[in-house]
């Protein structure tokens, strides 16, 4: 173990992890290892992306959490693109930050190039990307994790996961259900120090299924139990990974990882259905060795912003990424070696991300392109390695060196790593509900790859709302009801619940139809009122929340009041209404509304005292004002929107009863039944998003509601002399 340290069990009762995750050897403790388990009211296994918001999450929502990692150096790493953000992937990263997550406070703190995408469009689809220098991203994240109160990291191989039969066996005592309830850990545990048992938590959680298992905890590879009420699984690409280089193969979810291999058999044997996907990263350059002078830079934007609500002081020292493009030469190296690449040699079982294809695949499947770009991207401020975004391959090393040298300003490049792809199983998304529990087993639940996404900002999206979930649960209140016109975040769980992923799952504002209403501008709006509920934030973020929400209602108050006359002359409009009007921006509507009524300067003036007062950072203020502009602006158009789309909104409070028995439904399609019984969907627009459920599938289980609710039997078929329509 890194320093000499042993494993991160609370030794002195604070619940605190010692030494950043472990207790230093000799300090007196004894060790975890010969001590009774420790029973945990939360437990994430695996400390990437998803389990650190995870872990944090429960944490900080006062239920006495573990983080299980294979090394706590790794805390945090960032094996693939040392980036943050991008299209979607932005507005996930700052919808997490709102609900008091971590990920947008540490890009803010680690970033070495700031750039928000597609400013030549709409601001719906503009989204910040942030460079990161992943090593000290990675040791920021170590050291939140480390100092979290209530948090305790063990160090550890998770190797199987535990459950209670099928007849309910005994379990260990919840550590306090706290924070599930609304009220914050210490509230909970003070008016109530034992406040469930795992037994009674199963039934709080409405999780009343007879058949299931419940969850109990993990064994890891030592022998070494852990028990907890609750357990989110966020591994990664670790389960039984596979990494490929040409005719190459090595054990392991990453470079310098081993593989976990005893999961997927665990998973298996709980009847859980899993599938092999596929990721790959890119050769690294030392950046000693390129020609930047015949590279085209690419530098960050002029004026920064960050992605945090609750960044302080902002003023990042930025470096420049540099472009390139493949070309001929390039091409027709790789279409010689196709057959030495594992991808299409047939060695590679796993399916890729069709969004983020390997160099070999966009050869082929775009072969009428006659270049790729690709961004040559630090992967630090003084890191010596180059990250080729872009160049994911698979293809044997010295082909890789070949490929890389028939690049501009490349000619000389010395690889500081291969390229490589990695194979790893992962669970199909439709065996856990909405709340991303398993429909297996209670009580556990999934994050990230594991459930086959792709990313990092996907990943630690999921294991925020897995960690609250699973805190939740434990003192029976319902899941985040995360709704796809609200959030990103909702968006993104009810694909992964209704669609059939196939690929690596990632989120692009494509696949919100809501996206209109869902910028980046306005995520404290849209997820403002749910983050005070939840209590994540802590005082301060709180703070800022409201102020910057008092700021914007005062400042749309203000424009609505506030008349102007366009033309000079003729009759009058409010400001609100003016800045909808072509070429009209709000600096100029509130100039127009100031110089038509003086007294409206000092009212601007006395609003924005109170914001800077309450949160003095520039951005806060920035931003309220893009949500307010961008609703006035684009309002006809959202709420034309929301007219279209009302339909499936009414669908989507249309509950589905939990006893339905989808397979006695023979008016349903054979397709449509398979489909629904597994993945059983909460709502009817929830049942009308999967795969393969057509409108006369939906019509059939309208029909039947309408029966349910009238009290007929729940697997009777709806049809009949008076039903010929089903």
């Amino acid at each position: 173990m890194p320093g000499g340290q042993r494993d991160g069990f609370d030794h002195d009762g604070s619940g605190r992890a010692h030494g950043g995750g472990g207790a230093a050897a000799g300090d007196g403790a004894p060790a975890a290892r010969d001590r009774a388990p420790s029973a945990f009211d939360v437990l994430v296994v695996g400390g990437g992306h998803a389990g650190i918001e995870a872990a944090l999450a429960a944490a900080r929502l006062g239920a006495r959490t573990a983080l299980v990692t294979h090394a706590i150096a790794e805390i945090g790493r960032m094996p693939c693109n040392p980036a943050i953000g991008g299209l979607g992937k932005g507005h996930l990263v700052r919808e997490i930050d709102v609900l008091g997550g971590q990920m947008a406070q540490a890009i803010d703190a680690t970033g070495i190039q700031f750039r928000v995408l597609n400013t030549k469009k709409g601001p719906a689809v503009q989204s910040p990307r942030a460079q990161a220098d992943k090593h000290a991203y990675q040791r920021y994240m170590r050291e939140v994790v480390c100092a979290q109160d209530g948090l305790v990291v063990i160090e550890g191989d998770a190797a199987e996961i535990l459950v209670e039969g099928r007849d309910g066996g005994d379990a260990a005592t919840c550590a306090g259900a706290s924070g599930a309830s609304g009220a914050s850990g210490a509230d909970a545990r003070a008016t109530n120090p034992d406040a469930a048992t795992c037994a009674g938590a199963r039934e709080a959680s409405g999780t009343s299924d007879a058949p299931r298992r419940h969850i109990h905890g993990v064994r890891l590879a030592d022998g070494r139990e852990v028990r907890a009420a609750r357990v989110v699984l966020s591994s990664g690409t670790f389960m039984r990974g596979l990494m490929h280089v040409g005719d190459t193969r090595t054990v392991g979810g990453r470079e310098g990882a081993a593989s976990a291999e005893g999961i997927s058999e665990s998973l298996r044997r709980l009847g859980f259905e899993l599938r092999r996907l596929k990721t790959g990263t890119p050769p690294r350059l030392w950046r000693d060795s390129l020609d930047f002078a015949r590279l085209q830079p690419q530098p960050g934007d002029a004026d920064p912003q960050p992605f945090s609500l609750r960044t302080l002081s902002f003023a990042p020292r930025q470096v420049d990424c540099h472009q390139v493009w493949t070309g001929e030469a390039t091409h027709a190296l790789i279409r010689a070696n196709l057959a030495r690449s594992p991808l299409f040699g047939g060695i590679i079982e796993g399916r890729g991300p069709r969004y983020c294809p390997s160099i070999e695949d966009k050869v082929v499947r775009f072969a009428d392109k006659e270049r790729h770009l690709l961004f040559l991207e630090p992967e630090g401020r003084d890191d010596p390695e180059i990250y080729v975004n872009g160049l994911s391959t698979s293809l044997p090393a010295d082909v890789q060196e070949a490929i890389v040298r028939t690049l501009p300003g490349l000619e000389r490049a010395r690889l500081a790593r291969y390229g490589y792809a990695v194979e790893y199983d992962s669970v199909p998304s439709w065996q856990v509900s909405g709340g991303l529990e398993s429909q297996l087993v209670a009580g556990l639940y999934l994050a990230g790859q594991v459930l086959g996404t792709s990313g990092y900002e996907e990943a630690g999206a999921q294991g925020l709302v897995a960690g609250v979930n699973a805190v939740r649960s434990l003192g029976g209140a319902a899941p985040l009801a995360l709704a796809r016109d609200t959030s990103y975040l909702g968006v993104l769980v009810d694909d992964l619940v209704t669609k059939e992923i196939t690929e690596p799952y990632r989120m692009f504002t494509s696949r919100a139809e809501h996206r209109l209403h869902l910028r980046c501008d306005n995520a404290e709006q849209r997820l403002g009122p749910l983050a005070l509920e939840l209590g994540l934030l802590d005082a301060r973020g709180r703070q800022v929340l409201l102020a910057r929400a008092a700021y914007a209602e005062g400042l749309a108050l203000l424009l609505a009041t506030a008349r102007v006359r366009p033309g000079g002359d003729g009759d009058s409009v409010s400001a609100a209404r003016y800045l909808a009007y072509p070429g009209v921006d709000l600096p100029a509507a509130l100039a127009a509304a100031t110089a038509a009524d003086p007294a409206t300067g000092p009212r601007l003036d006395t609003l924005r005292a109170e914001l800077a007062a309450a949160a003095p950072s520039p951005h806060v203020r920035r931003g309220a004002e893009a949500q307010v502009e961008n609703g006035l602006r684009y309002g006809g158009y959202i709420a034309k929107q929301v007219r279209l789309l009302a339909q499936g909104a009414l669908l989507d409070g249309r509950e589905l009863p939990a006893d339905l028995d989808y397979n006695a439904m023979s008016a349903l399609s054979f397709e449509a039944r398979e489909k629904l019984a597994r993945i059983r969907p909460a709502t009817l627009g929830q049942a009308g998003r999967i795969d393969g459920v057509r409108a006369g599938d939906l019509a059939v289980l309208t029909v039947l509601l309408r029966r349910h609710r009238g009290g007929g039997r729940a697997g009777a078929r709806p049809g009949g002399d008076d039903d010929q329509g089903c």
